[in-house]
């Protein structure tokens, strides 16, 4: 971390079912580098969720900004993607899809 960073904090999915949390480890950095650590929820920022997608989905269309998601083939395989999210094996938005329409 830079001098003066700042580290954001939000979700904690990762910690849901360990038996012993894990934590942060070098704390001592926070202070010897004034490192400030925030935490925040996304409903806070609900206020702006119009104006954001008005500025992203141009991005997106245009690709410019792209997104990733994990996606599972068929409800047999929904156990498996939830275990996955809890244990961090998937990359990006989680899907599960049950029917192609």
């Amino acid at each position: 971390m830079k001098v003066h960073g700042r580290i954001p904090v939000c979700g904690m999915i990762s910690q849901y079912n360990l038996t012993q949390p894990e934590g942060v480890t070098n704390l001592a950095h926070i202070i010897y580098k004034r490192i400030r650590m925030e935490g925040f929820g996304v409903f806070e920022y609900y206020h702006l969720y119009t104006k954001f997608l008005e500025f992203v989905l141009p991005l997106i269309r245009e690709g410019k900004i792209a997104y990733v998601e994990d996606i599972a083939e068929g409800l047999e395989n929904s156990p498996a993607a939830l275990v996955g999210l809890f244990s961090g094996q998937n990359v990006g938005k989680q899907v599960v899809v049950v029917t192609h329409e």
